[in-house]
């Protein structure tokens, strides 16, 4: 299989590295200090004490890697655009495009969402530019449950959590989903498939959309942030704002959001990539955290005033630091 890995950074470094393991022809699209170093030393993996080297190709140019039987889309809602603009040369009629993304993407009410089924989110995709050149059938959901990070450009490591979620956006069991989560079970992943996977990323969005811009508004770590009485209260109101959007579109929450607080503590003192991208001068991905629950929340008939409150305050931080 030729697997082409989108935005090598921490994630995708780690996922292309276990896809090379398993024997897939692999090749990275980067630029700058990253494609010198993968081109150099191959693309390393940090992992406990060792560090391994996969070798792989890479290049800044589309056109120089040709069709792929699977993209990994592993960058930032912000970088999406430029995604676009690029992506068709890796693109063949049967590619799969798996999402390797935070937050809501563009294509989370397509095959899904009852009577909002169909509908183009304008926060995430305003001129259905990523719609049309990523159209559905190309498209696998992924949920990452893991926490890496770069050392060093081409050079990931891997702290803990190995789980990757994939599904159909129209929840379908299909052969193509369960045979890539058969590649990424070989590639040492925990892969399940999802019988619906717009949940899972709710899920998971459900716990990071409030912790990820009040880390940015605030420069604190995790720790500080669970800490604060007022702060938890208020990361409370919007994630109960949260959870009623998703009990109308069908994707009921069975936890408090004071059972996630207590996961979330166990974290520590750990910068969130939000609070990582501010202190490296990095577009902030609101849009898909925070603006497209607002708009869902417009579109369910749920009234949101913490959550409007939470991205206004961290929209207006990024577009003074010119992050948004």
């Amino acid at each position: 299989m030729k697997a082409c890995i989108y935005g090598a950074g921490a994630i995708g470094g780690w996922i292309g590295s276990g896809l090379a393991r398993a024997g897939c022809s692999v090749s990275v699209l980067a630029r700058g200090a990253t494609l010198d170093a993968l081109q150099l030393h191959g693309l390393r993996l940090h992992d406990g004490k060792q560090i391994t080297s996969q070798a792989v190709a890479s290049s800044d140019t589309p056109a120089e890697l040709g069709v792929q039987d699977l993209v990994v889309l592993a960058v930032k809602a912000p970088s999406l655009p430029e995604v676009a603009r690029q992506i068709r040369p890796l693109l063949g009629p049967d590619t799969l495009v798996m999402t390797a993304m935070n937050g809501v993407p563009w294509w989370f009410l397509q095959g899904f969402g009852g009577a909002l089924a169909g509908r183009r989110l304008t926060s995430v995709d305003p001129d259905g530019m990523l719609a049309e050149t990523l159209p559905l059938h190309h498209i696998i959901g992924c949920v990452v449950h893991a926490s890496c990070s770069v050392d060093e450009p081409g050079q990931v490591q891997h702290h803990f959590g190995k789980q990757l979620i994939v599904g159909e956006p129209s929840g379908e069991q299909t052969t193509r989903a369960q045979q890539l989560a058969a590649l990424l079970e070989k590639a040492g992943f925990e892969a399940v498939v999802s019988a619906q996977i717009q949940k899972d990323i709710w899920f998971k969005l459900w716990g990071n959309m409030t912790v990820n811009p009040i880390s940015a508004l605030t420069g604190a770590t995790i720790d500080r942030i669970m800490d604060d009485e007022l702060v938890r209260g208020f990361i409370s109101r919007v994630m109960l704002e949260a959870k009623e959007i998703g009990a109308r579109l069908g994707i009921s929450i069975d936890q408090q959001p004071e059972d996630r607080h207590q996961i979330t503590r166990k974290l520590g003192a750990v910068k969130t990539s939000m609070l990582q991208d501010v202190e490296a001068g990095k577009a902030l991905e609101l849009d898909a955290l925070v603006a497209a629950v607002r708009e869902l929340g417009q579109l369910t008939g749920v009234q949101t005033p913490y959550t409007d409150a939470l991205l206004g305050l961290a929209r207006l931080k990024a577009r003074v630091k010119g992050l948004y």
